[in-house]
Parts: C-alpha cells; sequence; structure tokens
C-alpha cells in the first residue's frame, strides 16, 4: 500500500512519483469497466443527445434504468445490499466515462450514485441500507437529495424546514420546502434535511415517496428551464405536514449538517471526475475540426493560434486526470488502511474522504473552472459554427456552467480548502508553522548562487513545486500571523492564497504523474512542464496581490523578494515549442 499520507500534507512533503497513482495504473476489471462505460455512452447517449437538449425528461430516466441494469448505479454500494463493493478510484472511473457526453445525463447519475445514495451507505442504520439501497443500487428507484432552500444554499444549516414529533411519537411531521433538487420529477427515495423543533443543526430523515401515508403531503414544483442540463429533473420540492416514521432518521439528531458535509467531500471530487470525459471529447472534437476546416487553402490546424488552443486543451486534460485520480487512490488508501485496523467500512469511508476534504475542494474548483474554459475554447476552435446547436460545442458550453455551482460555489470551496488547513494546523493535526517559520529565516539569509544539478529527469520541475510551497507558507503565515482568528473575513486574501493551493497540488500531480510513466522527451513531459510554467505565472500574480495587500515596508519588500527567489527558473522552458510539441501529437494523432 506504501506510505499512507495525510489530506493536506503535499505542502510540507515531498511525494516520490512512485507513491502517487494515476489513470496508467488501471487494473483489467478497471479497464473493462471503463471500456463498457465508454461503449454504452457512445451507443445510447450519443446519437441521441439530441433529445436531452430538448428536455426529454422521460429518456433521462430511461437511460438511469439501462445503467442500472447494467450494474453501474451500484458501484460503490456494498454487496450485501446488491450493489458491486468496487472501490473508490472505480466509481471515480465509471463517474468519469459515464457524465461526458451530455450535462443532464451526468446530473442524474451523480445526484443517484452520490448525494442520492451515499448518506444511505455512510449512516444509515442497518434496516435503512437493507430496505433503500438494492432498490437504488438495481435503478429500480432513484434518490435524490433535499438540501438547498430559498434562503439557504451555502449556508445550508440555516434552513426553515421543520420537523416535530408527533403526539403518539411514531412519526416526526415535516413542513417547508426545498430547492434545485435534482432528480425529483422521477426519484422515489428523498434524503431530506430539517430542523427539529428548535435544533441548532439539521438532522436528516430518508423517505420512499411511494409510501407515504398522504402522498398529496409530498407535492412538486414544475421543472425549471435553466441555461444548461436541460433533461435534468430540477424542482421544487414542499413537505405539507408529511409524516415520517421515526425510523427513518438518518444517522442522529443534530447531525444532518455533518451528513451533508461529508456527502458534499463526496461529491466535490466526483464532480472533478464528471468533468474529466467532457473535457476530452470537447477536445477530441475540436482536433477534429480544425483539422477538417480548410480556410486560406489549408486546414485551420496549421495555424499558431489553433494549436495554441489544442496544446493548452490537452494539457488541461492530462493535469485534471492526473490530479482526480492521485486524490481518489490516495482516498481508497486510507480507507483500506483504516478497515485493516479494525474500522467497518462505513465509518472507514467516511474518515476516507473526510481525511483529504482539502484536495477535494482543490479538484473541484480546479477542474471544473478547467472545463468551462476548455468548452469556451472548443467554441472558439470552430468559430461561428460552435455557436451553433448543430455543434456539439453550445451544449457543452451551456452544460459545464453548472459545475462551478454545484457542491458548493468554487468561491466557497476555495475559501473551504484554506480554511480547512488552517484548522487543521490549529489543531496540531497538519505541522504548518515549523516550516513557514523556516522559510521565515531562509528570506532573511543569503541565498545560495550554486548552480544546481537538474540532469535528472524532472528534478528542476520538482524543486519549483517545492519553492512554489514555501510561496504558499510564506504569505499564508505571515498573513496568519497578522490578523489571527480574523483571517476568516480576509476573504480575497483567503482567495489568492486558495488559487497558490490549486496550482501547487495540480502541477504536482502532473509532474509526478509524468515522472513516473512517461519519457524524458515524450509529450506527456511537455504537458506537465507547460503546465507548471503556467501555474508559476498564475503564483507570482496571487502572491504578489496577497502581499501588497496585507505587508508593508521592510516586510512587503522581503516577501517580494522572496516571492522573486521562490519562483526562479535556472532552465527556463521554451514555452513556445512545449506548445507546439503538443499540439504537433494531438493534431496528427487526430485525437486525445
Amino acid at each position: 500500500m506504501g506510505n499512507i499520507v495525510k489530506g493536506g500534507e503535499f505542502l510540507i512533503k515531498e511525494i516520490p512519483a512512485k507513491e502517487i497513482f494515476s489513470l496508467e495504473e488501471l487494473n483489467e476489471e478497471q479497464k473493462m469497466l471503463r471500456d463498457s462505460a465508454k461503449e454504452f455512452i457512445d451507443r445510447e447517449v450519443v446519437p441521441q443527445k439530441e433529445r436531452f437538449e430538448k428536455k426529454d425528461y422521460a429518456f433521462t430516466e430511461e437511460i438511469m434504468r439501462k445503467l442500472g441494469e447494467m450494474g453501474m448505479l451500484g458501484i460503490a454500494v456494498p454487496e450485501a445490499y446488491g450493489g458491486l463493493e468496487m472501490g473508490f478510484v472505480t466509481t471515480m472511473l465509471a463517474c468519469d466515462y459515464l457524465s461526458g457526453v451530455t450535462g443532464s445525463l451526468a446530473t442524474a447519475y451523480g445526484a443517484h450514485t452520490g448525494i442520492g445514495t451515499l448518506p444511505i451507505v455512510l449512516y444509515g442504520t442497518e434496516a435503512q441500507k437493507q430496505k433503500y439501497l438494492p432498490d437504488l443500487a438495481a435503478g429500480t428507484k432513484f434518490g435524490a437529495y433535499c438540501l438547498t432552500e430559498p434562503d439557504a444554499g451555502s449556508d445550508a444549516n440555516s434552513g426553515k424546514t421543520r420537523a416535530k414529533l408527533s403526539e403518539d411519537g411514531k412519526h416526526y411531521i415535516i413542513n417547508g420546502q426545498k430547492m434545485w433538487i435534482s432528480n425529483a420529477g422521477f426519484a422515489d427515495t428523498f434524503t431530506l434535511f430539517a430542523k427539529i423543533d428548535d435544533d441548532k443543526n439539521i438532522t436528516g430523515f430518508v423517505i420512499n415517496r411511494s409510501e407515504l401515508e398522504n402522498p398529496e403531503s409530498l407535492t412538486f414544483g414544475e421543472e425549471e428551464h435553466k441555461l444548461g442540463i436541460r433533461a435534468s429533473s430540477t424542482r421544487q420540492v414542499f413537505f405539507n405536514d408529511m409524516k415520517v416514521p421515526v425510523e427513518n432518521l438518518l444517522g442522529e439528531r443534530n447531525n444532518g449538517f455533518k451528513i451533508a458535509l461529508n456527502a458534499l467531500n463526496v461529491g466535490r471530487i466526483k464532480l472533478a471526475a464528471a468533468c474529466l470525459d467532457a473535457q476530452r471529447r470537447i477536445l477530441n472534437h475540436s482536433i477534429q475540426y480544425s483539422n477538417e476546416r480548410k480556410q486560406f487553402g489549408v486546414s485551420i490546424s496549421i495555424f499558431g493560434a489553433i494549436r495554441k488552443k489544442i496544446a493548452e486543451m490537452a494539457t488541461g486534460v492530462y493535469v485534471s486526470e492526473a490530479g482526480s485520480y492521485r486524490a481518489a487512490k490516495d482516498i481508497q488508501d486510507k480507507i483500506d488502511e483504516l478497515v485493516a485496523g479494525g474500522m467497518d467500512h462505513q465509518a472507514a469511508e467516511l474518515k476516507g474522504v473526510e481525511e483529504f476534504a482539502v484536495e477535494c475542494s482543490i479538484l473541484k474548483v480546479f477542474v471544473s473552472d478547467l472545463a468551462q474554459h476548455t468548452a469556451d475554447e472548443g467554441i472558439q476552435v470552430y468559430g461561428g459554427m460552435g455557436f451553433s446547436e448543430d455543434t456539439p460545442m453550445e451544449a457543452a458550453w451551456r452544460d459545464s456552467r453548472i459545475s462551478r455551482i454545484y457542491e458548493g460555489t468554487n468561491e466557497i470551496n476555495r475559501l473551504l480548502a484554506v480554511g480547512m488547513l488552517i484548522k487543521r494546523a490549529m489543531k496540531g493535526e497538519l505541522d504548518l508553522l515549523s516550516p513557514a517559520m523556516a522559510i521565515g529565516k531562509e528570506l532573511m539569509g543569503i541565498p545560495s548562487f550554486e548552480v544546481p544539478d537538474y540532469s535528472a529527469f524532472m528534478s528542476e520541475e520538482k524543486a519549483i513545486i517545492a519553492n512554489l510551497k514555501k510561496v504558499f507558507l510564506m504569505v499564508s503565515g505571515a498573513a496568519l500571523q497578522k490578523y489571527m482568528m480574523d483571517i476568516e473575513k480576509q476573504q480575497h486574501l483567503l482567495l489568492n492564497a486558495s488559487e497558490i493551493l490549486n496550482q501547487i497540488y495540480m502541477a504536482e500531480s502532473a509532474v509526478l504523474r509524468a515522472e513516473k510513466h512517461s519519457a524524458p522527451e515524450s509529450v506527456e513531459a511537455a504537458m506537465a512542464q507547460l503546465n507548471l510554467y503556467k501555474a508559476v505565472e498564475k503564483i507570482i500574480v496571487a502572491a504578489k496581490e496577497g502581499i501588497i495587500s496585507f505587508a508593508e515596508g521592510d516586510e512587503q519588500r522581503m516577501m517580494l523578494s522572496g516571492l522573486r527567489r521562490f519562483t526562479k527558473y535556472t532552465n527556463h522552458p521554451n514555452v513556445v515549442a512545449l506548445t507546439e510539441k503538443i499540439a504537433a501529437h494531438y493534431i496528427n494523432k487526430g485525437t486525445y
């Protein structure tokens, strides 16, 4: 299993390439599942894609039922309850390759297998699991997750939906409303959250609509008409004196907020996975179109402006894959370690995902931002045709937009990632203080003028990443010293710190993937190097903005000097040559 890393530990520890996992290492069972998912999507979904854009909700449900028949809805469900229990990496893989063609199906699948099913897997009683999970795994019933309210979005605990114990003590009577509920139109199993009486925190409940004593106590608004994900059923849900048996309380009273947070942690990394094949397909369409489209007597793929876009889109896919599967395997390793130590699988999965909550937020932000940028560039490659509904780019762009809002907005997730790191440091779970203090001493010293030996493959890239970690610790350490517990009020500064954090994790993931699986002159190495160069430039901007916002005089000058020192290349990469190398490879190959 190797050395088990802690969540967030990548900031203060050098991670050897041999200890990260990537797509090149899939086992035969995983490859078969990937190929089966891809074949199903290409056969059943791609030719019918227009039906999703025309809001054919029944077709979405039909495809979901077929996925249930294939076993694709039960991959994360334990075998004891009719699932396949295939491990965290495999659940990521299924989400990846089933989600790329249309956001409508991606949303239905993600809502059902993630937040619709996992709270019951992770928090349900034995009786609840026996009752609900077999149908959810088989796709004979579908799941929905009712958390958001008109006045309770990111602040989920502020919901107004209320539950009151009936006089005979056998039911909770629930009143309130939820909104933006995915799968609401065809779901039967609802996980919902309400405050019991005047409790401080929300509590979770689970119900089957078909078993309600009074069917009229659960009603629905009309389908929402949305920018994208048009055939994803999205409705308001209303509870009108809805009677829920007391045994349907999920987890413990007052513990709903924790259930919601842990379900969202899983949802965040799965959302990153759901954006991966979408990026691949947009890239492949762009390559194909640029090779076929003729202007001035030649294919537009010959022009540098188009080649630059293709190279950067391909690099984005490679980096997104690297970070997503690295984190997925870290989570799986942690789960396996806890189970081997005697913890039951349910508790181990909770702890495993919670351990890497920082990485889950990083991935959610980075990959969803990049997915929309990739779709935007895809439209640009197509030119005027990209704006037409007759080409795949228009729908891809609309569908990608929701990913930056789902599972907590990207702004909330940026703040969360840094906030969780700080809390771990305060609790002594992660020693960020010692390395931050060491950097302060390093800045006071005279820098070495020796030219390092960077003859080993990826050695300079790894040295630069180590220095970028110093940038994060320098800026965040100084900011913490100044603001202490008020740091959470400095959102501009936290957003800058988050940008640095995100770029470090993703750049390191790509560099380690290339080092482990590629040769020095490979296109994979070129992509890792190109991404690192771009990451350094983004980190310089974010760090400089942050430093100037809170430091003055000698402190500011010293930190800006440190920033220049820590972002300096010995051998500056030829970015144009790297870009051309990547573009030539994929344009000639015709696909990613």
